[in-house]
């Protein structure tokens, strides 16, 4: 779910010596702030922290002034003569400035997929001037590695009937699901697409469930924690069992181009989890993803069947993708997205000419989707019973 952390919007940073001719990417470390003002919604003061890496390449940090945030990386970072250009791929957002002959004063752009692009005067920060920056709050204790995973108390209540939509959130300690089928609480549990669910009665896809549910213990769940709750939770209340097996499959396959990946390689925790989620229909940027979490979001919300990565790329990456959806996508948000020739509905990023997934795919991040038959996992149901409410 967006967070106050990713409507943060942002921008960019720069500083230069005496004269242009003398401008190089030392003369712009520092801390560069500016107000920036939204067409609607309130002001943000925001700063940039940029500073020169190991690698001798520009690196920056983005703050929420007003906001008790952790910083957001900001990669690229280009500065040629006295122009900058910053990337956000967080916030899916790129800054581009000049400048000025003082070397004190940055004017320029923010923009995003949808919006006009928003003004942004950026000014080197002094020790006087500086804004003072809110600490962000401590991360919560998380769940001991070796704590017992199941929910001490789950509540399930039928859905409201003809319920748009659907979600999967966490509100504190507490595991919410919204309008959920059986199906949708499988796929998430185990991480495979619907189709891969076998031998399961209609009602599986059809009814659908509102769960609250409170872990034992103390201490934060991470998502694979909260997913093995899950399945002791259809395993008692919906009395699921189960076994794999494998079969051809219709899939998609994600594949490097045969013009290499275009892919940031991310500057944060490998341990952390990562940020995908969607600013919108067809614009997902993603912070500190893994090819395989990538491709697991895909399969989940947009894709309309299984989706294997074959990429063979390690590591966590930043990047944002951009494209104009069709009608088969997104199905697994419960959203319908309109036909091309539907004036009724804007999707997509806004204001902008957005490339179909395939082309996306291969124009922002250097790889291939691929339509093809593979072996793949199914989940094969031997028993499954309707839960009680309580």
């Amino acid at each position: 779910m967006p967070t106050r952390r990713s409507s943060i919007i942002a921008l960019a940073v720069l500083f230069a010596g005496a004269s242009f001719s003398q401008l190089s990417a030392q003369s712009i470390n520092g801390s560069w702030q500016g107000t920036l003002q939204p067409p609607q919604g309130r002001e943000q003061r925001v700063v940039f922290k940029i500073s020169t890496g190991d690698d001798d390449k520009l690196k920056a940090l983005l703050y929420n002034a007003d906001n008790a945030a952790p910083a957001i990386p900001v990669n690229p970072v280009t500065f040629q003569g006295s122009n900058l250009k910053m990337t956000i791929p967080a916030l899916a957002g790129t800054f581009e400035g000049k400048l000025d002959t003082s070397g004190n004063s940055i004017t320029g752009t923010f923009t995003q997929p949808g919006p006009p692009p928003i003004p942004l005067i950026l000014n080197r920060a002094t020790p006087s001037t500086a804004w003072v920056l809110p600490e962000p709050p401590p991360p919560p204790k998380p769940l001991a590695a070796n704590a017992k995973l199941e929910f001490e108390v789950a509540t399930i209540k039928p859905s409201m009937p003809g319920q748009p939509g659907k979600a999967f959130t966490v509100r504190g300690r507490e595991f919410l699901t919204i309008n959920t089928s059986l199906s949708d609480m499988i796929v998430f549990a185990y991480g495979i697409h619907a189709k891969q669910i076998l031998n399961a009665p209609a009602w599986v896809e059809t009814d659908k469930f509102d769960i609250t549910a409170k872990p034992e213990g103390d201490g934060q769940p991470n998502l694979d924690q909260f997913k093995a709750m899950f399945q002791k939770l259809l395993a008692d209340r919906f009395k699921l069992t189960f076994h794999r097996d494998k079969k051809e499959l219709p899939v998609y396959a994600i594949v490097v181009g045969k013009n290499g990946p275009k892919l940031t390689k991310s500057e944060g925790d490998a341990n952390a989890p990562p940020s995908l989620f969607f600013r919108g229909l067809g614009v997902l940027p993603a912070r500190n993803a893994s090819m395989s979490e990538f491709a697991g979001v895909m399969q989940s919300a947009v894709l309309d069947k299984p989706v294997l990565d074959q990429t063979g790329l390690t590591g966590k990456f930043d990047f944002t993708l951009t494209w104009t959806p069709d009608e088969f996508q997104f199905a697994g948000l419960g959203v319908r997205v309109p036909p091309p020739n539907d004036p009724s509905v804007t999707i997509g990023p806004r204001g902008t000419a957005s490339p179909d997934l395939y082309t996306a795919f291969q124009e922002q991040l250097g790889l291939k989707l691929e339509s093809t038959k593979a072996p793949a996992e199914v989940f094969v149901v031997d028993r499954i019973e309707k839960p009680s409410e309580n």
